[in-house]
């Protein structure tokens, strides 16, 4: 996970219970519960989307106080088919949050969620606003066109010129100009080799700009063969379709969340999902609390932004 600090971070536990939950063929999903099975029940929404969870995501939450409630969404970490595109759009992760919810008898949860999943945490409440106790936010990604041109068009590109160029080496030259339709072609190739040469290159540029400090730790995780495979083809197809999302639809939807509490945890220096989506957010949510880390990017594994995440999670359940 990166500059983990253990001392922040409640220390590593495991799943009291294991669910495989099927909902739309073919998708099967894994899922967790952590912690008190009688505690406040808490939501952890992985990013990408296509990451996947990890048992640090765990550590977050005081287990003596929270059930704990992850799940690796459609095609990621251990639900089943791995990186499959197949019926997976945000409307149907939304769905199978519901479908989580109902099976595990709950009936209000937090929801915490950074970077993509801030974007679905904030989906699903504007969805099922009466379903949800609060919003834990980090690293705001509202998937507007801007945004994603920003990463994987022509913006950060200006700052990581050399990690850049790296990123482009699999495309051809003729279609530089748009990198993302590219790598949809890479990405659904019916060759391996080529999928899985795509994929790294994808994953390594985000995990290169993840955080202020590089940390190679973080880069690793983004180049895992597993998590690169559907990282990069799920998020490319997202990003195909703006994210399944209408126009602005989150900021236009702000409304809905005027009477959930919510914190709002963003890096002063987050390259990947810059600070002007939190900021936006908050404008549109002013019952928001916006908490600015000034020494971190993107990834939650910062030190600074580890700390104040814990914290607002021993605040809310306070």
């Amino acid at each position: 996970m990166g500059s983990k600090k253990p001392e922040v971070l409640y220390p590593a536990i495991e799943p009291y219970q294991t669910h495989r939950l099927e909902v739309a063929n073919p998708h099967e999903l894994y899922i967790e519960e952590c912690g008190n099975p009688d505690g406040l029940a808490v939501v952890f929404l992985h990013g990408g989307p296509g990451s996947g969870c990890e048992a640090w995501h765990r550590q977050f939450f005081d287990p003596q106080k929270y059930r704990i409630i992850l799940f690796d969404q459609r095609g990621s970490g251990r639900s089943t088919p791995h990186a499959e595109l197949t019926l997976n759009r945000t409307q149907d992760l939304v769905a199978d949050m519901e479908q989580i919810r109902t099976l595990l008898g709950i009936e209000q949860w937090l929801v915490f969620g950074g970077s993509w999943g801030s974007t679905l945490a904030l989906v699903y409440a504007q969805s099922h606003p009466e379903q949800v106790l609060g919003l834990i936010l980090r690293g705001i990604f509202l998937c507007r066109p801007r945004e994603i041109d920003w990463f994987y068009r022509d913006g950060a590109s200006r700052l990581f010129a050399d990690h850049w160029q790296a990123y482009l080496d699999p495309i051809r030259a003729s279609i530089h100009h748009d990198p993302v339709v590219a790598y949809h072609a890479l990405l659904t190739s019916e060759h391996e080799a080529t999928r899985i040469e795509a994929a790294h290159a994808w994953s390594r540029w985000e995990g290169l700009c993840a955080t202020l400090r590089h940390n190679p730790d973080v880069v690793d995780h983004y180049c895992d063969p597993h998590t690169a495979v559907s990282l990069a083809r799920i998020e490319c197809h997202y990003f195909m379709h703006d994210a399944f999302l209408e126009e602005n639809q989150i900021l236009r939807n702000a409304n809905r969340l005027r009477h959930i509490p919510g914190v709002i945890v963003q890096g002063r220096y987050d390259v990947i999902c810059p600070m002007e989506s939190a900021w936006s957010l908050h404008e549109a949510w002013p019952e928001s609390t916006l908490k600015l880390i000034e020494d971190a990017g993107h990834s939650a594994a910062e030190p600074g932004i580890l700390k104040v995440l814990v914290d607002a999670c021993d605040e809310f359940v306070a």
